[in-house]
């Protein structure tokens, strides 16, 4: 089962679909977001990218769907190779889905024994396993400080290192096992989501990804085109919000000699859309999230 799209209504509203225009789902999933989409479609076009291969069991069997089997750090390369270079809207839902927190044999969730993997695609070639096991103290630190922001990630890296001097850490019970002196009394749940939040972004280059993404989005859309993201951490949020704001990833905004805003995107949104306390509600993974919305000038 996937997860409920998060922020359905307010995203596919965010995108302002042209019923003939060309559109891109960045993260297929479950095909929620993409139903909404194709539901406000007469001659336009669709494409859903998915790098994890059980997505494409959620395809849809309609000429106006294109589905693309890949990571979209390659957004531009594919969409060329399908005969479109600009989109009037590209929609990106970051982060994991339900479905692959449920997989335990994914290695996403604190919830379940199973192998320390949490490769979103099969085609990578570095798990978690290969993190933990073979990284060195320091790598490790920089992993747990940069993407788990955990404020002791240092003592939890060198724990991580101690224990597979003894035994190879393989599952995710190793590895809670490993850093259970760590975890503050009260706070353990939170520390063990941060830790596997790091891995996993090293694992899947997350950021690396939504970086080459993100700066692929001005070449493909069109004058007056959407790009709307929905993140769940701060990591990802800080990135989305200085490009939309800047067209670059630090944030800073050029300015022309009379002082205009010379950034390519105009905001649709000032300030980061929530979803509402009902909806937090009915799907908890919900309550993390953030939308943003802005046009391509």
């Amino acid at each position: 089962m996937y997860h409920n799209p998060v922020l359905l209504h307010e995203s596919v509203e965010g995108l302002n679909i042209n019923p003939d225009g060309v559109y891109v789902d960045v993260t297929f999933g479950g095909g929620g977001h993409s139903r909404e989409i194709l539901s406000k479609l007469k001659s336009g076009h669709l494409f859903g990218f998915d790098q994890d291969q059980d997505a494409a069991a959620n395809s849809f069997q309609d000429d106006r769907f294109t589905f693309i089997s890949q990571n979209f750090r390659y957004l531009k390369n594919f969409l060329m190779l399908h005969g479109h270079v600009k989109v009037d809207g590209i929609l990106a839902d970051l982060g994991v889905s339900s479905h692959q927190f449920d997989v335990a044999s994914k290695g996403f969730s604190t919830r379940f024994d199973g192998i320390l993997d949490m490769r979103m695609s099969q085609l990578n070639p570095v798990s978690a396993a290969e993190v933990v096991n073979t990284w060195p103290l320091e790598q490790l630190t920089k992993i747990l400080t940069d993407y788990g922001e955990l404020p002791n990630a240092f003592k939890m890296a060198q724990s991580i290192v101690a224990y597979r001097t003894l035994e190879e850490i393989r599952t995710t019970t190793a590895l809670r096992d490993a850093v259970k002196k760590n975890l503050p009394i009260g706070k353990e749940n939170k520390f063990l989501a941060q830790l596997f939040q790091a891995l996993r972004i090293e694992v899947n280059q997350e950021m690396q990804a939504l970086e080459e993404f993100l700066n692929q989005t001005t070449a493909v859309l069109k004058p007056g085109g959407r790009l709307v993201v929905i993140s769940y951490h701060s990591l990802e949020d800080r990135m989305v919000k200085n490009f939309m704001k800047a067209g670059k990833l630090n944030g800073e905004v050029e300015k022309d000699f009379f002082g205009n805003n010379l950034s390519p995107f105009k905001l649709v949104s000032r300030k980061a859309i929530m979803p509402s306390g009902e909806e937090i509600a009915g799907n908890n993974r919900a309550r993390s999230a953030r939308l943003r919305i802005a046009e391509r000038k």
